[in-house]
């Protein structure tokens, strides 16, 4: 098997995507269940693209074929995810994807003993904020000598896009979770946490993220909890099918992300850090096309998988305009 397949290749984040990995010299087929934007992009790429749904298992087993590694860009998650993975482990086909949704990374889980046996990885969030936090919540991990609690908070800022949209209103949960002892529990919805983004501090709310399975995948840390401070439009209002595919490239430059994490290790000592880095918009799609990249050149373990776990605490710094700062250590009475 020797392609890269990008599944949903004709989206506004697949579509970056496609071009990053062409660009890098990546033997790409487009795929999807459109055939007149995946034809056109197809030609405006020079690769071959393939058509099918998703709603039969032979369809979707005769679009694998000769594909090593494939990268679902097709949001809502909550429809791709499943047919995709499956598909992924009966051709013994790598599965990454881009999905911000709790749900995909709890199949992920579900089918962690299936992709052992084939030999598959599994690596939802190959890109965003699962990759940005991730190598956040690592990097200062690595400076306490036992983690035990991480409270990570992303700084969302600018417009969002009209798939994200919606696929974050298919999925809005009005459960807001926490990981306590190793168990995903219900929490206080009012529980505001004050995190420094580098520029002061500011007040957070609590959300479900899927980093609540991931971090605790990835550093072994028993608690964790998560947040999100939104600044600008990035949560539209009214018919999501009338917004624009996404922010313009002038729009990403103007609106860059950050995050902000605690960790808190077995002995009381915290260690605070910051990352900043480009628009999630374009961290998502070059973090996912250099995973892949990877991946296609043998980084890869059979399972489920995180981007930080598989790559190290690095991989985010080797994104684009991307910086991770340690920004002090101190009592865990005086965290944040």
């Amino acid at each position: 098997m020797t392609h890269l397949m990008i599944y949903g290749a004709t989206g506004y984040t697949g579509r970056m995507a496609a071009a990053h990995a062409k660009t890098m010299g990546l033997p790409i087929l487009i795929a999807g269940r459109d055939e007149e934007p995946l034809r056109a992009l197809a030609e405006e790429l020079g690769v071959d693209a393939r058509i099918f749904a998703l709603d039969e298992t032979a369809d979707i087993d005769a679009g694998l074929t000769d594909v090593a590694v494939l990268l679902n860009c097709a949001g809502p998650f909550l429809h791709t995810a499943e047919p995709l993975m499956r598909g992924a482990l009966r051709n013994g086909t790598h599965y990454l994807d881009i999905a911000a949704e709790l749900d995909s990374y709890r199949l992920a889980e579900t089918l962690e003993d299936a992709a052992q046996a084939a030999g598959v990885m599994l690596l939802p969030g190959s890109g965003g904020s699962v990759a940005m936090l991730g190598s956040l919540a690592g990097f200062a991990a690595s400076h306490v000598a036992e983690p035990r609690k991480i409270s990570v908070a992303l700084h969302v800022t600018g417009a969002m896009s009209r798939g994200s949209a919606i696929s974050a209103s298919q999925n809005l949960t009005t459960r807001t979770m926490a990981r306590v002892d190793g168990a995903l529990v219900d929490r206080d919805p009012s529980g505001l946490m004050d995190f420094n983004f580098g520029m002061g501090m500011v007040a957070c709310f609590p959300v479900t993220l899927p980093d609540l399975i991931t971090l605790w995948r990835s550093t072994g840390a028993p608690d964790v909890e998560t947040f999100v401070h939104v600044s600008g439009t990035a949560f539209p209002e009214g018919d999501l099918s009338d917004m624009p595919d996404g922010p313009t490239s002038q729009e990403r430059g103007a609106s860059r992300y950050q995050a902000s994490v605690c960790v808190t290790g077995a002995d009381g000592t915290a260690v605070r850090a910051v990352l900043d880095t480009v628009n999630g918009y374009s961290f998502t799609p070059l973090a996912a096309a250099e995973a892949a990249r990877r991946i296609m050149n043998g980084e890869a373990r059979p399972g489920f998988q995180t981007p930080a776990g598989l790559f190290g605490p690095g991989f985010a710094e080797t994104i684009a305009d991307t910086r991770i700062t340690l920004l002090d250590t101190m009592p865990a009475h005086a965290e944040t």
